[in-house]
């Protein structure tokens, strides 16, 4: 048996695969399997993607349904860092067009702490411990 994380977004999957492969250490995409001619979705986009983010496997597509939910912050990459400058780094990476949840700061449980969503929706908890 194995448990993996699945995101799903509408048609932009491979622009945050892009974004988290690039910015978060210790990630890479592993697969992209894509829509065919004659599949149900748009030929090109994203079937299934598998990736390692921050040493998390995870699967994601482009749906090609419209649904009435998306994101939420209560699901999150929760992301320990080594060092102040790569927290900082990747922070101002994934903030870029997104927002922030908690600010970067102190809040007692670590030197160092960030939630943010980037700007595709995925919320982030990046940790200093």
């Amino acid at each position: 048996m194995r448990a993996t994380t699945f995101l799903m977004f509408q048609g932009t999957t491979e622009a945050w695969l892009d974004l988290a492969t690039s910015t978060v250490p210790n990630s890479r995409i592993v697969s992209v399997e894509r829509y065919g001619p004659d599949a149900p979705g748009p030929e090109g986009s994203v079937f299934m993607a598998e990736a390692v983010i921050g040493g998390a496997p995870i699967r994601c597509n482009d749906t090609f349904v419209q649904h009435a939910f998306t994101f939420t912050p209560s699901i999150s990459f929760f992301v320990d860092l080594d060092s102040e400058e790569e927290l900082t780094r990747v922070h101002d990476t994934l903030i870029e067009g997104g927002s922030a949840l908690m600010p970067t700061g102190d809040y007692g449980f670590s030197r160092r702490f960030a939630w943010i969503q980037d700007r595709f929706g995925v919320s982030w908890q990046l940790n200093l411990p």
